[in-house]
């Protein structure tokens, strides 16, 4: 593989990851099904879930958002080892927020990840989400109100 096709192809991967939780931000459920293969599978051992193929991610990034009143997550550029086609990473993650049933929840965490080239460009194959730490002390602030029209990031979004 030439050099500029595996900075290519991690600058991809990397917006990849920034697209992903963009959108489980955003709720836009759609979107990020989109962002994984077809046969694809996310991972959360530490509450024993598991998702397979599109629909189900979809479904399951749903139900795991509608758990929340508010969600914070911040994801941080880990590891990308490239493989022709296929690639595996680890990124970082920083979460907090309050839960509908008046819980907190903050955490470290890790993404383990598999990549996928396709014809639409890099895919998640596999998601699992490592719980490092977690803290369940009562958040002391608050969400701010909503804005009334979402931000766009380029006209016509």
């Amino acid at each position: 593989m030439s050099i500029p096709q595996s900075i290519a192809d991690r600058f991809e991967i990397e917006a990849l990851r920034g697209e992903l939780s963009d959108a489980v931000m955003m709720r836009d459920y759609d979107r990020a099904a989109s962002l994984f293969t077809p046969a694809a599978a996310m991972r959360w051992p530490h509450i024993d879930k598991e998702f397979v193929g599109r629909d189900e991610i979809r479904a399951g990034i749903e139900w795991g958002q509608g758990l929340w009143e508010f969600f914070v997550q911040n994801v941080h550029p880990g590891t990308i080892r490239l493989n022709g086609d296929s690639a595996v990473g680890r990124a970082y993650v920083q979460e907090f927020g309050r839960m509908r049933d008046g819980g907190s929840h903050a955490n470290h965490a890790v993404y383990h990840d598999r990549y996928q080239r396709t014809p639409d460009g890099w895919k998640f194959a596999e998601r699992v989400y490592e719980v490092r730490y977690l803290d369940s002390t009562p958040l002391a602030g608050s969400p701010l109100p909503a804005l009334p029209v979402p931000v766009r990031l380029l006209p016509g979004e």
